[in-house]
């Protein structure tokens, strides 16, 4: 952190400007950073009230849901074993629930549960877009991906200057997203995955001479 003179202590000191002179609250991870608690944190996914799933037995077509949504009752219908709890479960478990419950009537039964559609989760695009608010949260969404899904800037959006704020952590993290350099090819990585609640605040870059 950089020296602040004795007179800016001093300064400080007595007009009581604590939070003025205090430095910034929010952490400055890498992409990198970012992208690895993305992914742990997706390994965790916990399935929510209007999420699509598809639910697959292995040999077992008839019994095999292509397309399922959770009900708003966090539950979904599963043939022979009826209404099943979807929601604060992580697909893992909901996986290990229904093999349990359709032991009564399969063989060992196999079964894979994939989260298609995320409907209960949101991040948020403000700023210079062309449609701002809270987005869905879909698989493996990207800050490009939630860019696209706004509509793209607008002609005075500060492109280099995009900021992502993760607020899960205390304090809240904040990584610059340079978009430029990522259509470049000049740093990919800063693509990073996103996770609910993320924001995206797209500033204002207007021409010097308005």
């Amino acid at each position: 952190m950089p020296l602040r003179s004795p007179q800016a202590v001093l300064l400080c000191a007595l007009l009581g400007l604590t939070t003025a002179c205090a430095p910034t609250v929010r952490e400055q991870p890498t992409a990198a950073q970012l992208e690895e608690s993305a992914s742990v944190a997706s390994a965790e996914y916990v399935i929510g009230a209007n999420d699509t799933l598809a639910i697959s037995v292995w040999r077992e077509q008839e019994l095999s849901l292509p397309n399922v949504d959770v009900r708003l009752d966090g539950k979904i219908s599963v043939p022979l074993i009826d209404d099943v709890q979807a929601a604060g479960l992580t697909p893992t478990q909901l996986k290990d629930s229904i093999t349990e419950k359709l032991k009564e009537y399969v063989s060992a039964p196999q079964v894979t549960v994939i989260v298609t559609r995320v409907g209960s989760k949101q991040v948020s695009v403000l700023g210079e877009v062309a449609r701002q608010g809270p987005i869905p949260l879909q698989p493996a969404m990207r800050v490009s991906d939630a860019l696209a899904f706004a509509g793209g800037f607008t002609p005075f959006a500060g492109k280099a200057r995009v900021k992502i704020i993760r607020g899960q952590g205390q304090p809240p993290a904040e990584f610059t997203f340079d978009y430029d350099a990522y259509v470049n090819g000049n740093d990919v990585a800063q693509d990073i995955l996103l996770l609910p609640g993320d924001k995206i605040i797209v500033p204002e870059e207007r021409p010097f001479w308005r």
